[in-house]
């Protein structure tokens, strides 16, 4: 039967459903990363983004249209990390303040000018938007959108045609970005967006699939490959086993059985999923009553591949960790906000981003108030940058992202805050970062230290050091798998087989005539002694300039190093 009209229940199913589908590919989503780097995150980035949406969706105990779409917003909003989930949040935006307008009758319409306002949101949240990216993507969704409303009054055949034009716009991404073209990949947030446009496309079928209901242990993302880490605490368990099995049906399971087997479940448990091949039917719930689903299904045949796991055991030490740890960050950030109560503010406060114990030691050397963990590997996200801004009681406060995939978090959380005048310098390394606090004068104005902190940026030339994960091509150079590679600001400068090369090479790219200082900033991997040697190779060819070593413990990366 066609669907002309989306109400609550079913917005909350197809956002549930294509958080889901999004969790289930973001490995896929990560390996997309244009550099063959071992930190790409972008599908770590958007599924944490949509999971903070998706812990708001769930706790709306009478859900409307503008209940779950304000959840939806807002949720994803303050999760929102690196610029594929701040995108992701603006495009959520976008489209539920839309549907939100019009609550009464989502219809086909609606939802074709919900999929254009949710473009236009995310566009104007991009200082600079680039084709080729999510943005195309989602850009495309709008114009087709546009263009079949009046067409049709079938959610699901709208939805169907949008989705498939969106899935031709991101196959045409290496077009539109050449360096996706040279590296072999498509567009990863634009495939991230599809992700989740697919699994919601999946619940206006009317297909039984997974939903994200805040148990999704693995969003509390935990790679081996980049070293991210994510403390999503544990939701309440409302049915404590998790129960799967396959049904060898003695005769054919037709439709009716199937929902009738379906409908017997919702009534012991939910997240459940019953699949049907022929005489083969995969079923999965979760329940307090596993007993009553076997003997239930017993009546269709015999059983194999039975597993029940208890998953308030599974998680019972963990939920009871998160708590103690919620409620002494609790109990310090309240003593912390009734001391700077009773402090007047200071005129000037900062927040710097950083990875690494030794870099985090250099910047609170540098009088830098709140050093708040992440970068590369693991992009603090909005909510993460508001706490921060909390706990430094100034009138106005620098941020330093220092990292090009944490600014526009930085500028949301900027957007977000009220009692404060918010400063973003747009570092995009940590050497930016340094030379932007080094250049702060303590007795000039906002608008003074702004200029002269922006102004260093473009005095500071960085690089890192770190090894390839996969073979291919890129700015022009062969990499294969295991090669270390020199990244400076414009791209790959140095491929080979030895990171003392690799440091060595990139230096010869961006010492010239003006410059006067080299740092080098050695991370986990590097021993002091490796790096004590390096500094005496590097001093020998740049006898003129300074060579500064210090200890930055930055995981992924040898080196970072900076030229001013």
């Amino acid at each position: 039967m066609a669907i002309s009209r989306l109400d609550a229940q079913l917005l909350k199913k197809a956002f549930l459903a294509g958080a889901a589908r999004l969790e289930s590919q973001k490995e896929r989503i990560n390996e997309l990363n244009v550099f063959p780097v071992p930190d790409g995150d972008t599908g770590t980035n958007m599924t944490l983004t949509a999971m903070s949406a998706v812990k708001a969706v769930i706790m709306v105990e009478h859900p409307t249209i503008e209940s779950i779409a304000k959840a939806m917003s807002s949720g994803s909003l303050r999760g929102a990390r690196g610029n594929s989930g701040v995108i992701l949040s603006q495009l959520l935006r976008g489209f539920c303040k839309e549907i939100t307008a019009h609550a009464d009758n989502v219809n086909v319409s609606v939802l074709a000018s919900a999929f254009d306002k949710a473009s236009e949101t995310a566009y104007k949240a991009v200082m600079k938007p680039k084709e080729g990216t999510i943005l195309t993507v989602a850009k495309g969704g709008a114009d087709k959108a546009l263009e079949l409303e009046g067409t049709t009054d079938d959610i699901a055949k709208f939805f169907g045609e949008v989705l498939s034009h969106m899935e031709k716009v991101l196959a045409s991404t290496p077009e539109l970005l050449p360096v996706l073209k040279e590296a072999g990949v498509v567009d990863s947030g634009g495939a991230g967006l599809i992700e989740v446009l697919k699994g919601a496309y999946d619940v206006i079928l009317g297909k039984v699939v997974p939903l994200a209901d805040g148990n999704i242990t693995t969003a509390q993302v935990s790679s081996g490959k980049s070293g991210i880490t994510d403390d999503i605490e544990t939701a309440d368990i409302k049915f404590g086993y998790c129960t799967e099995f396959i049904i060898m049906s003695e005769k054919e399971f037709t439709a009716k059985d199937e929902a009738d087997f379906k409908h017997y479940l919702e009534g012991l448990g939910d997240c459940i999923v019953v699949v049907a091949d022929d005489e083969i039917v995969k079923v999965h719930v979760h329940t307090n009553d596993p007993g009553l689903a076997i003997q239930k299904a017993l009546t269709y045949g015999q059983l194999t591949s039975m597993k029940i796991d208890n998953m308030r055991e599974e998680h019972h030490e963990r939920v009871i960790e998160n708590a103690t740890q919620i409620a002494n960050r609790e109990k310090e950030a309240e003593k912390e906000a009734k001391k700077a109560a009773n402090e007047p503010k200071k005129k000037d406060g900062f927040i710097a981003v950083s990875a690494g114990s030794g870099l985090s030691e250099i910047f609170k050397g540098l009088g830098v108030d709140f050093v708040l963990e992440g970068g590369q590997t693991m992009n603090p996200s909005t909510d993460d940058i508001l706490n921060a801004i909390d706990k430094v009681n100034a009138e106005n406060i620098f941020i330093l992202p220092n990292n090009k995939n944490i600014i526009l978090a930085a500028n949301q959380a900027k957007e977000l805050t009220e009692d404060k005048n918010i400063i973003v310098i747009p570092s995009k390394t940590v050497p930016q970062g340094i030379s932007a606090v080094i250049n702060y004068v303590n007795d000039g104005d906002v608008e003074e230290n702004t200029e002269k902190m922006t102004d260093a940026l473009q005095y500071t030339k960085s690089g890192e050091v770190t090894y390839a994960v996969r073979d291919t091509a890129i700015d022009g150079k062969s990499i294969s798998q295991g090669n270390i590679m020199g990244i400076g600001d414009e791209g790959i400068i140095s491929v080979c087989d030895s990171v003392d090369r690799a440091v060595l090479e990139m230096l010869d790219h961006l010492v010239d005539g003006d410059s006067s200082i080299i740092s080098l900033y050695y991370g986990n991997d590097v021993s002091e002694s490796a790096a004590n040697a390096l500094s005496e190779k590097v001093a020998g060819i740049y006898k003129g300039l300074d060579i500064e070593v210090h200890f930055g413990g930055q995981p992924v990366y040898y080196y970072l190093l900076s030229v001013e």
